[in-house]
């Protein structure tokens, strides 16, 4: 692997959590991706005839003019920098495995004083950037949480951070440069963050909860019934379910009997599903204010 001129900023050790949370499921760690200039390349003894074999055989990407990366660089980072800048923002960050609720453009990083950018054949989502490339080609952590944080509504960007931080991928002095870096109204969303939330349907749903002027317990173990995601005023579950987790018949007659066992200790139960808390909020902020309006009544 290519590894960045000794001028260049480091990248911070990725955090030991994170690390033994994705060897634990079994995952790839992401990687940092530095560039190489033409001029560089040279530099460290490699020849011009040199260069031109390695692109030619594949053990080298030209991503652009005078611009190289190693042949195992993902995808996304390859377009990025073809573009003419580094991926950023929701695009890195999902690389990782962190929470973003619409990663279907590709978010790159790309200097103010660039005058082209190439197409790629896919949708771009340009952030214009006042430094020039510093040898890497994807976005540090904490500028793409910056990013994605002003780019994201904040419901999003909410659950964007709460997933950063339950996979333990940012440190606390991490997430301080995070909202220094942020301007002053969004500062307050930091009181709003949750750790626990084991996934961006959680985390959205307890802003939905909060703002209904709920009292809201995050993942509740119930003598009986399991751990449920929210206990609400004391008296109402709520689960978030995605066909991810909640697939099958087997997976359903499990929480069936949760819920009936549930209900044998008077407690209701309301399962959301992610696609709507996402994209039909109205939808499920209704369906709980009814509950809570006939729990009041009676």
């Amino acid at each position: 692997m290519l590894q960045p001129a000794n001028h260049r900023p480091t990248r911070p050790e990725i955090p030991a959590a994170f690390v033994r949370q994705r060897r634990r499921d079994g995952m790839a760690l992401p990687q940092h991706w530095p560039t190489r200039s033409r001029g560089e390349l040279v530099r460290t003894g490699w020849t011009p005839r040199r260069i031109t074999r390695a692109v030619a055989t594949g053990t080298l990407i030209r991503a652009r003019d005078g611009v190289y990366l190693t042949p195992d660089a993902p995808d996304d980072v390859v377009d990025a920098c073809r573009v003419g800048g580094a991926l950023t923002c929701v695009s890195e960050l999902a690389r990782w495995g962190v929470f973003v609720l619409d990663a279907a453009h590709l978010h790159v990083a790309v200097p103010r004083t660039s005058s082209r950018l190439r197409t790629v054949g896919r949708d771009i989502r340009v952030h214009w950037v006042g430094a020039g490339a510093d040898g890497w080609a994807n976005a540090g952590i904490v500028e793409a949480l910056v990013r994605a944080v002003l780019c994201q509504p904040v419901r999003a960007a909410i659950a964007t951070l709460d997933s950063a931080l339950h996979l333990g991928l940012v440190t606390a002095a991490q997430l301080d440069e995070v909202f220094a870096a942020l301007p002053r109204r969004l500062r307050t969303i930091r009181t709003h963050l949750d750790a626990a939330a084991e996934s961006g349907a959680e985390s959205i749903m307890r802003i939905i909860l909060r703002r209904l002027g709920c009292r809201v317990q995050s993942q509740v173990q119930i003598p009986g019934v399991g751990r449920v995601d929210f206990l609400v005023d004391g008296w109402l579950i709520v689960e978030c379910d995605s066909e991810a987790h909640h697939a099958g018949w087997a997976q359903q007659k499990r929480d069936r009997r949760r819920d009936q066992a549930a209900a044998a200790r008077g407690l209701v139960t309301y399962r959301p599903i992610a696609e709507d808390i996402f994209w039909n909020a109205d939808a499920v902020v209704g369906a709980v204010a009814g509950l809570l309006a006939m729990h009041a009544a009676r």
